[in-house]
């Protein structure tokens, strides 16, 4: 039994803007998906995941996905879970060398599925991870990061960008602009996230924003002005010192940006009421800034807020179904079976 898990992620800035080769700036937070693989003997792939659904299901095929689970939640999302699933297979296969091979999958995420927060991506890179090393074959987390993309890529019509797999593979912040993806070494950062409890349809909004771009030249500039916000966001934390905690000052800039962005992506017709009113619950609890994250159109907000305020207001927001803080992932993708290993060579230590 091999077990892996790789952390959902947060845009601090730069979300659909990064389609039109614009650069982002994404961070991994300590909400994972955990994908745990056993090799079977024949080329069956049976799959159980309780959380990319209200139900949860099980389902075995062989070959290509010739089943769907029978359950009672949105077909759409599903289909893409058994999608984003087959994918992650595919590429450990093509990995391996081994067409046929075969696994018993199990999926658990504490990442809400559809909301913005990176699940599907988190999902692929844990999977390809947990699957390759049950056959003794481990990949650089950069390997993990391109296949990953590969499946995202596909199942998504070739709308995907590398920003969600290069950081939930990578940890910590990263940058991301086309195929140039490097991590960035960032100072801890306070996030909140809120929920609204929808998921966004996140190839319409993505067909949205292109059909804007297309009819008026101020919408490219809108896109091309998100860019520009990246650019400064990220001078702001190559800037600062990794080994302290952000300072006020940094706190305050970046929020002022996570403002203008969020009003930019408002802009371009991807925001929602649930999502406005969390924004702007964040910010009358003095959070530095909010912005919604991911696609929009329903799903998550994020807030830079180191004190209690910030969620409590959330909670309190009409239309947010849940609060929470998010800390920064440093790890990206890790093998859960070995820390559990060490755990226990610690435990006996101590004994």
């Amino acid at each position: 039994m091999t077990v892996s898990s790789a952390p959902g992620k947060v845009y601090l800035f730069g979300e659909h803007a990064v389609v039109y080769g614009e650069p982002a700036v994404p961070c991994a937070i300590e909400r994972r998906a955990t994908v745990t693989v056993e090799p079977r003997e024949d080329d069956h792939v049976r799959v159980e995941a309780e959380d990319l659904s209200i139900d949860g299901f099980t389902v075995e095929y062989s070959g290509d996905a010739g089943g769907r689970p029978d359950v009672d939640v949105p077909t759409p999302l599903v289909d893409a879970a058994m999608g984003y699933i087959d994918a992650a297979v595919d590429q450990a296969r093509d990995a391996l060398g081994m067409p046929d091979a075969g696994f018993d999958i199990t999926v658990e995420s504490d990442i809400p599925l559809g909301a913005g927060l990176g699940s599907s991506a988190a999902v692929v890179v844990a999977g390809i991870d947990a699957a390759t090393r049950a056959h003794g074959d481990p990949l650089d987390p950069r390997e993990i990061a391109d296949r990953a993309f590969r499946a995202e890529y596909e199942v998504q019509d070739g709308q995907a960008s590398r920003a969600d797999t290069f950081c939930s593979a990578m940890g910590g912040a990263v940058r991301v602009e086309g195929d140039d993806c490097r991590t960035i070494d960032a100072p801890n950062l306070p996030f909140v996230v809120g929920f609204d409890g929808g998921a966004g349809e996140t190839g319409e909004l993505v067909a949205g924003v292109r059909a804007l771009r297309e009819r008026y030249g101020f919408a490219a500039r809108t896109v091309e002005t998100v860019g520009d916000v990246v650019r400064e966001g990220e001078r702001l934390l190559t800037d600062a010192d990794p080994d302290e905690d952000a300072s006020d000052d940094l706190l305050s800039e970046l929020g002022r940006l996570m403002n203008f962005n969020h009003g930019l992506l408002e802009a371009l017709g991807v925001s929602s009421r649930s999502l406005d009113n969390m924004v702007w619950a964040a910010r009358m609890a003095d959070a530095y800034g909010a912005k919604l994250t991911g696609a929009g159109g329903g799903g998550c907000i994020v807030a830079l807020d180191p004190t209690a305020e910030t969620e409590t207001a959330l909670r309190f927001t009409p239309g947010c179904e849940d609060a929470f803080r998010a800390e920064l992932a440093d790890e990206g993708v890790r093998a859960e079976d070995d820390r559990a290993a060490r755990r226990r060579e610690d435990e006996g230590e101590e004994r």
